[in-house]
């Protein structure tokens, strides 16, 4: 039988990493901001009031990928109180699913009663295009896990979370105000989440294709069932950095994925910061 983190030992730990917060800032953010691989520069928009190392919080994971900072950025931005990530976790790296919600679980915990989460993503919806940007309205996840398995924490959150509308209508509508607003092509559409890191074979993205994904990637997900366990609002962003479409594809490298992702960071970034400016 696996074994599962008791709901004593979780609680623990997750005031354990609150005490070491608190003593560093007493700043109480209202947004949590999840920064994906590439997307990190959103950080230099805030109004920083203190910067603390993932490395130094009791019980973090620590950002193991290329282009993610590993810190968390306390500030403000559009006027509005934000706990940012720079930089996240992710199944491949080996963390649990526990591990890897840990993180939404403290913001929460500080404050946070809505995310704001980004992500890099391969684009299997012919319309679109690498640079571009996706509003994620539903996810398919396909990662194998989910971070409510083992014993539920009635003070988080319900055994059996309603997951019918996991990204809020209501971000949803700012956002495509906020791009239509700005000029910015911004496409809806559904997020797979898959756990990598291998990225997908052609028989692969038909697949995924078929089941109603637009777009693919290996993150985001555990993060959002969490938040939306907790009863948080969730607004989701995808950046497009690579086109998927099985009879043309070609052979992706980490520099192209990062060069896709710095074209379109000032669009996703525009449009979170309309978001919070409406909020």
């Amino acid at each position: 039988m696996p074994h599962f983190e008791t709901i004593e030992s979780s609680r623990t730990k997750k005031q354990e990493a609150l005490g070491y917060l608190n003593a560093q800032t007493d700043f109480k953010p209202d947004y949590l901001i999840i920064l994906g691989t590439g997307l990190g520069r959103l950080a230099e928009e805030i109004r920083v009031e203190t910067t603390v190392s993932y490395t130094d919080i009791p019980h973090f994971p620590v950002s193991t990928v290329e282009s993610h900072a590993g810190r968390l950025i306390f500030g403000t931005l559009s006027g509005k109180k934000v706990i940012a990530m720079q930089g996240r976790f992710h199944y491949y790296e080996g963390y649990t699913m526990q591990q890897i919600v840990f993180p939404v679980r403290v913001a929460h915990a500080l404050g946070a009663h809505t995310m704001l989460v980004s992500n890099a993503c391969g684009g299997m919806n012919p319309h679109f295009r690498r640079g571009d940007i996706m509003c994620i309205t539903d996810h398919i996840n396909l990662l194998g896990d989910n971070p409510l398995i083992g014993p539920n924490d009635d003070d988080l959150g319900v055994r059996f979370p309603d997951m019918s509308e996991p990204y809020s209508a209501e971000l949803i509508y700012l956002a495509r105000e906020v791009a239509l607003q700005s000029e910015i092509r911004m496409h809806d559409g559904v997020y797979i989440a898959v756990a990598g890191p291998t990225l997908e074979t052609r028989a692969e993205y038909r697949f995924l294709r078929q089941i109603g994904g637009d777009v693919v990637g290996m993150s985001t997900v555990p993060e959002v069932i969490a938040a939306v366990h907790m009863r948080m609002k969730v607004l989701g962003i995808s950046v497009i950095t690579d086109e998927c479409f099985p009879d043309a594809l070609e052979p992706v490298k980490m520099e192209d994925i990062l060069e896709a992702a710095d074209m379109a960071e000032p669009k996703m970034t525009q449009v979170m910061k309309g978001v919070l400016e409406k909020l």
